[in-house]
């Protein structure tokens, strides 16, 4: 007869493989990998499009990225979020590609730089007139050059932290470097994007800053 422990281990187990696409597909049900792949094909496709694939690459990597995960279920094991563990694959992935052979970014202001998270992504909501527009491709085009001077390392943290929306420690994680490297890339990556911004117009400038 099977002990309340037992039960309850099994119920655990069920609720995480309801939850956990690759834990489902080790049962046997392909379905929430495939929902998965639909729902964050985006999501990927413009991380690496931010990381400075051409779409083509990007859309090569997003495949490359799933089959991995589908290839490898049987040896997946949940340690953490499984997003994490979903972009320490799209990391791997990238740094393979480029062995092998920027979304435009906003930020609020007035936030610490030692605080565990990156700058918040915000994006302003009115509707700009035609020259106002242009204006902003311009401004966004700067600071898309500014991205690409940065180094792989000041990228990914970048990335990671600012549009992904990850903090410190979860990126310390996921690129297996102490916390401190990951807030000094940060902090270099932020230095070099204001230095590509001083020669905005003020109220273009003003939405680039951290």
């Amino acid at each position: 007869m099977e002990n309340g422990n037992d039960s309850g281990k099994a119920l655990k187990e069920s609720s995480d493989a309801d939850r956990d696409p690759l834990l489902a597909l080790q049962g046997g049900d392909v379905t929430l990998f495939e929902s998965f792949v639909r729902s964050e094909s985006g999501r990927f496709l413009a991380f690496f499009r931010r990381l400075g694939a051409r779409p083509s690459e990007a859309e090569d990597l997003v495949q490359d990225l799933f089959l991995k995960m589908f290839r490898h279920a049987h040896t997946y094991q949940p340690a953490g979020k499984f997003e994490a563990y979903a972009f320490r694959i799209a990391k791997n992935t990238w740094i393979d590609h480029q062995r092998r052979r920027a979304v435009r970014p906003f930020w609020r202001s007035g936030q610490a730089e030692d605080d565990d998270r990156a700058p918040e992504l915000c994006v302003r909501s009115d509707s700009p007139s035609p020259g106002e527009a242009a204006e902003r491709k311009e401004a966004a085009r700067t600071v898309m050059d500014a991205l690409a001077t940065l180094s792989e390392g000041q990228r990914l943290v970048f990335e990671l932290g600012v549009l992904q929306e990850l903090p410190y420690a979860e990126i310390s994680a996921l690129l297996e470097i102490p916390e401190g490297t990951v807030k000094s890339r940060m902090h270099h990556a932020l230095r070099k994007l204001r230095a590509a911004i001083e020669g905005l117009s003020p109220e273009d400038s003003e939405e680039f800053r951290a």
